[in-house]
């Protein structure tokens, strides 16, 4: 039986400056995706820069953190916003929705491909296999911000169950972990190997979307819900897994689509 260790969530203390973990595993992230995407740029006829790619990581960062925080705000906690208006500007206190800043990307890349000339899709294809390894990190923030806990386990022999002590003595599935592992590092690996070889047109972004939905939705079974939202629907589906049920669709869609329009293509041809 594991017990959740206490960490600080300050990394770094610089006189009146703090630096907390939170935002560290995101510099982590963003830092991962500019490494990826300058590995991704060097391919035959990429048709990306290095510049490009530290304009659309810029872009994408300025979606992921106002999008995250105006979903999380939207979609879980309305009310703590209008009690507390300047709770908003504590993103180092934790609270940002994946699917708000999914949101909030999709608008920075439609802004990206105005300024540069780009398709929507190509900047989602390209985009797309960075973006794993920011949710490992992201994760990891959950776990050492003591947050997102998983649901009692079912095996209290489970060797590596976790008693959350600022939660109480059950036994729990250490669920932050488990969506580092299926949402961060498997994700990653399937999509990076699903886009290391020509695709049509928004296959890559329809491949994501379905990857994620999936593991979001499945590793929803292992989290606790919100205390404040609990099941919304049949007694079993929480927020999470309803918010991820459109994204499968609408990659199955996506992906569908470009095959399509592949396939016809080459019948014309």
């Amino acid at each position: 039986m594991l017990v959740y260790p206490h960490i600080n969530p300050i990394a770094l203390s610089l006189g009146p400056i703090k630096v907390h973990w939170y935002g560290v595993m995101y510099l982590c992230g963003f830092a991962g995706g500019w490494g990826l995407g300058n590995w991704r740029a060097k391919r035959t006829g990429s048709g990306w820069t290095s510049d490009a790619v530290a304009d659309v990581i810029f872009f994408a960062a300025m979606g992921v953190i106002l999008g995250g925080r105006l979903g999380y705000v939207l979609f879980y906690e309305p009310a703590r916003a209008l009690a507390d208006p300047l709770w908003i500007f504590r993103v180092w206190e934790g609270g940002m929705s994946f699917h708000g800043g999914m949101l909030g990307v999709f608008v920075a890349m439609w802004l990206f491909g105005r300024q540069t000339q780009r398709s929507f899709f190509t900047i989602t294809d390209f985009i797309a296999p960075l973006v794993p390894p920011g949710l490992f990190f992201g994760r990891i923030g959950n776990f050492i911000g003591g947050e997102l806990w998983g649901r009692p386990v079912a095996d209290p022999f489970l060797p590596w169950a976790m008693i959350y002590p600022h939660v109480d003595n059950l036994p729990r599935h250490p669920s932050e972990i488990y969506e580092a592992l299926t949402e961060g590092l498997l994700l990653f690996v399937c999509l990076w190997w699903f886009s290391s070889r020509p695709r049509p047109r928004m296959a890559v972004s329809g491949f994501f979307l379905i990857g994620y939905g999936l593991a979001r939705f499945s590793m929803e079974f292992f989290r606790e819900p919100d205390a404040d939202q609990g099941y919304i629907l049949l007694g079993w589906v929480t927020k999470g897994q309803l918010l991820s049920l459109p994204m499968v669709l609408a990659g199955i869609g996506l992906l569908g689509w470009a095959y399509y329009r592949q396939n016809a293509h080459a019948r014309l041809s």
